[in-house]
C-alpha cells in the first residue's frame, strides 16, 4: 500500500522514538490525537506499526515487500477458485474452440464418461490443431489434449503461491483443482488461473 506524507512521518517518529504514545506522536506533528487516529489505525492494521495498551506504538520493522508477501503466503486456492469449463473427451476440436471462446477461458478440462479427469486442452493446443490443416469438425479433442498423468493438479487446500510457482515452472495458464475419487481417479471441482492470481496480487496493493 502507498502511505501518504503524514503516515510516512508517523512511521519515522515511531522508528526513532518508539515505543511512543499517540499523544506524543500528535505533539511532534502539532496535531490532535483525534486527527491522527485514522492514520494510526491504518498503519496498525497494515502491519507497519504495532500497538500495545498503556505502552504505545512500536515499529514492526517489516518492509513493504514483507507486508505484501506475508498475507499472500497464507492464501489457499479453495478461496479463489473459479468454475471449471469441462468437456467430454469425444467432443470435436471445433466444439472445443467454440467453448473456449464462448466461456472466455484459456483452458478446458476433459473428462470421460465417468467424469474422471483425463486431459487438458489450452488455447495453444487448439490453435496448433486448427493451423495443421486437419479437419477440426471431425477430430475428437482427446487426440490433441495433454493426458493424465502429465497434468499439474491442485487440491483445494494448496497454497495460491504454490499454484503460481507451478504455472511459471510448467508454463501453463490454468490448473484444475481436483478431488480424488474412490476409483483413484480425479474429479474436477474448480480451477485457478493466472488471471485470478494477478487479481489477488493487485488487491493486496489496494488494501
Amino acid at each position: 500500500m502507498e502511505l501518504n506524507q503524514r503516515q510516512e512521518k508517523i512511521v519515522e517518529i515511531v522508528k526513532s522514538s518508539g515505543p511512543i504514545t499517540g499523544e506524543k506522536i500528535a505533539e511532534q506533528l502539532n496535531l490532535t490525537r483525534a486527527t491522527l487516529r485514522p492514520d494510526l489505525a491504518i498503519l496498525t492494521m497494515s502491519g507497519f506499526l504495532e500497538a500495545r495498551p498503556r505502552v504505545g506504538y512500536f515499529y514492526t520493522g517489516k518492509s513493504r515487500t514483507q507486508l505484501l508477501t506475508e498475507p499472500l503466503k497464507n492464501k489457499i486456492v479453495k478461496d479463489y477458485q473459479s468454475h471449471p469449463v469441462i468437456l467430454k473427451s469425444d467432443v470435436t476440436v471445433y466444439d472445443a474452440i467454440c467453448s473456449i471462446f464462448i466461456e472466455d477461458v484459456g483452458t478446458l478440462f476433459i473428462v470421460n464418461e465417468e467424469n474422471d479427469l483425463v486431459g487438458v486442452v489450452s488455447r495453444k493446443d487448439l490453435l496448433r490443431s486448427s493451423m495443421a490443416g486437419q479437419d477440426i469438425h471431425s477430430i475428437p479433442v482427446n487426440i490433441i489434449m495433454t493426458r493424465m498423468p502429465n497434468i499439474v493438479l491442485l487440491n483445494e487446500n494448496d497454497y495460491v503461491l504454490y499454484a503460481a510457482k507451478q504455472m511459471i515452472t510448467k508454463e501453463i495458464d490454468s490448473i484444475p483443482i481436483v478431488k480424488e475419487k474412490e476409483n483413484g481417479n480425479y474429479e474436477v471441482t474448480g480451477r485457478i488461473s493466472k488471471t485470478t492470481i494477478t487479481k489477488l496480487f493487485v488487491s493486496l496493493f489496494d488494501q
